[in-house]
């Protein structure tokens, strides 16, 4: 059920999954400290996102789930919400949306803008090309991810004016307001781990785990208090993990089981989505899929 619709300008925030919703908070939060009275819309799909983000936000951001992209639901959903703004998180090209809210006069800007090569090819055959060039003329602001997303954007036409650089806001997320009870779980995580040298894995999809588990057998021979911290990208991605680590005869501990890490623990798994937030800022992380050109390593 829609909450009532406030009588004041709103901005609206649309993010598909967990990933892009977090990416999404810290410009949530700022717009919520630079308008304290601004209503704020934020709406994602997955049931995911969700769970873990709805805990996250300020009082004034209404969440709700998004309508699909068809005609009937995007003019209900706009003409209900009446937005002065919209913005899309990351590849979420919206036709339906996107090209009513150009009707409607609304803005609409495109955040951590990122096109894969597959959607490339597939945009810029015959057909495709005036198809996505029309939409893509109608945000009034491109955010790239990278020198090579703002490229692809420029070969589908996107107007070179309109593309500007911000960085990636995934990696702004540590801004986001921590939570006293999530602080209090931080700080007794640092106790167990007694200042061992750390490194985390991150968004770590199915069959990486053990290129990881490897690569960590083999800097423990140089550190070997090293402990890592594991996040796979998807729970249900954990019986794999778990069972490649005893494969591997490695001593971990379980995020959900609460037990306490210990200086013979080698490798902490979080697998609970509500916990994912604990392992931000740690110092060394290895993003996943880094060993494909989806994905990169980052030392911070």
């Amino acid at each position: 059920v829609a909450r009532p619709r406030p009588g004041s300008p709103l901005v609206w925030f649309h993010a598909v999954s967990l990933g892009e919703g977090m990416a999404a908070l810290p410009v949530v939060f700022h717009c919520a400290r630079l308008h304290p009275g601004l209503p704020i819309l934020l709406t994602t799909t997955t049931l995911s996102a969700f769970k873990v983000i709805k805990d996250l936000l300020p009082d004034v951001v209404i969440y709700q789930f998004a309508p699909l992209d068809c005609p009937d639901a995007i003019e209900s959903f706009i003409g209900y919400w009446k937005p002065s703004l919209i913005l899309l998180m990351e590849s979420e090209l919206w036709p339906n949306l996107i090209m009513s809210a150009a009707e409607k006069g609304i803005a609409v800007a495109l955040l951590n803008a990122r096109m894969s090569l597959k959607s490339l090819n597939r945009w810029s055959v015959p057909l495709g090309l005036p198809l996505v060039s029309l939409m893509l003329s109608k945000l009034s602001l491109v955010i790239p991810l990278s020198t090579i997303q703002a490229v692809r954007f420029q070969l589908l036409h996107t107007p070179p004016n309109k593309i500007h650089f911000a960085g990636d806001l995934k990696y702004a997320v540590g801004d986001v307001e921590v939570r006293e009870k999530e602080l209090n779980t931080i700080k007794d995580l640092q106790r167990q781990f007694n200042d061992r040298p750390i490194w985390m894995a991150a968004s770590v999809h199915r069959g990486e785990e053990e290129v990881i588990l490897r690569v960590h057998g083999e800097l423990i021979k140089a550190y070997p208090s090293l402990l890592l911290i594991l996040v796979p990208r998807h729970p249900q991605d954990i019986k794999n993990v778990s069972l490649a680590l005893k494969k591997h005869k490695v001593n971990f501990v379980l995020r959900s089981t609460m037990e306490l890490v210990s200086i013979n623990t080698r490798v902490y798994v979080v697998d609970t989505l509500e916990n994912m937030m604990e392992s931000r800022g740690i110092k060394n992380a290895l993003q996943g899929h880094s060993n494909s050109s989806c994905g990169r390593l980052i030392f911070t």
